[in-house]
């Protein structure tokens, strides 16, 4: 991994920042963080000016409509955008970090035709249909079920915390299609239109007041079989290629975030008296330490899957994800109850955005995998541990 950046990189960089400088005071207003169709709206215009100007899908494969950027060049644009206060992916996030990238990798040619390119352009937006009530964690016990009919699958079930399913067009959606298989075989990943007859969507509210996710439920929902990721009943392997996306890479841009958030952190420490503290200080400079570390094994896995395309794999990152996911939701956690400390009875504001955010931090054990899962697959393996009884 090499950390020092060419001249080429600089000038990326550069480019980059003056891009920034002339299209950001352009944007408009942001909406409502609570009024997730508006949010949409504004997601989906940055992503049209991104992809205007040649930076959609930056690290996206050539052959799958992105630049091809090497990696550091993919890093630098979060760093920059984030010191810039650019938008994030926001409504965006499920296409373009894990269901894009898993079409890419597993679709084929028509696939890839048909849903890669809207999503780049900000046209189509997708949602995340894996957990169920009963199968959220443990996510090979999914119910779901997908009779095959002639040329189409009949979908019955429910799926809970799907993300974005409310302003959603798409929604990877995963169903069992051999109820007789063992629980990781006869699953298969459809592409679900979220406009189909029989299917509804019951907006869920989180701690927050938002309602970025919801319940969907499917009443003989008939999808396409050309609909379908990779070969039938054989989803499971196509879902590791989804959560390997998901924690390796997907969180990239939030930890840029979050080394700029403790930034702002320490500067409200020295202005209100907090920085006289050494306990505080202590705090933050293990979370910048924690922090600090995190990007490096970031910069590590996105390497890694780098050089493992052009050796002729995938690009899909490794199992380094689970140990960057459960240790970066800790850490989050961590860093918003430190913001706690330093802001006192201001961070329980819930109309600042440092209390909505340490409410989300909440959540991050949880999503993308819990920390349990992710403890089981680093022992199992990484370490080469025993599976549990």
């Amino acid at each position: 991994m090499e950390l020092a950046y060419t001249e080429e990189e600089e000038a990326f960089r550069a480019r980059l920042r003056a891009w920034l400088d002339r299209v950001l005071p352009t944007l408009p207003p942001r909406p409502d963080p609570l009024d997730w169709p508006a949010r949409r709206a504004y997601d989906m215009d940055w992503q049209r000016r991104l992809y205007d100007a040649g930076y959609a899908g930056l690290h996206w494969p050539e052959d799958a409509g992105g630049q091809g950027a090497t990696p550091t060049q993919h890093l630098i644009f979060l760093e920059e955008t984030e010191a810039a206060g650019a938008p994030y992916v926001g409504a965006g996030f499920v296409g373009l970090l894990h269901a894009g990238p898993t079409i890419a990798a597993e679709g084929s040619p028509q696939q890839r035709a048909r849903w890669l390119p809207p999503i780049l352009r900000g046209e189509e937006v997708w949602c995340q249909g894996f957990s169920e009530p009963d199968a959220g964690s443990d996510l090979a016990s999914l119910r779901t079920r997908a009779v095959r009919d002639g040329d189409a699958y009949v979908v019955t079930g429910a799926k809970i915390w799907t993300s974005h399913a409310e302003v959603a067009d798409w929604c990877e959606l995963l169903v069992r299609t051999d109820p007789e298989a063992p629980r990781h075989r006869g699953i298969s990943w459809l592409a679900l239109p979220m406009d189909a007859p029989g299917v509804t969507v019951r907006p869920l509210r989180t701690l927050a007041g938002s309602r970025e996710f919801a319940e969907v439920f499917l009443d003989e929902v008939r999808v396409p079989v050309c609909n379908r990721v990779g070969a039938e009943n054989d989803g499971w392997s196509v879902t590791m290629v989804t959560l390997s996306f998901e924690r390796g890479t997907a969180f990239v841009g939030e930890v840029v975030a979050c080394r700029r958030t403790l930034r702002l952190l320490a500067r409200r420490a020295r202005q209100n008296g907090c920085w006289d503290d050494a306990a505080v200080r202590r705090r933050l400079g293990r979370l910048n330490a924690e922090f600090t570390a995190l990007w490096r094994l970031i910069q590590w896995n996105v390497s890694e899957a780098a050089h493992g395309l052009r050796q002729g794999g995938t690009g899909v990152p490794g199992v380094g994800g689970s140990v960057f996911k459960l240790r970066y939701s800790h850490a989050r956690q961590e860093l918003y109850e430190a913001a706690a400390a330093v802001l006192g009875p201001g961070s329980l504001d819930l109309a600042e955005e440092w209390a909505l955010e340490r409410l989300s931090s909440l959540s991050y054990t949880i999503a993308a995998g819990t920390s349990q899962i992710q403890h089981n697959i680093v022992a199992e393996r990484i370490l080469g541990l025993p599976k549990g009884r």
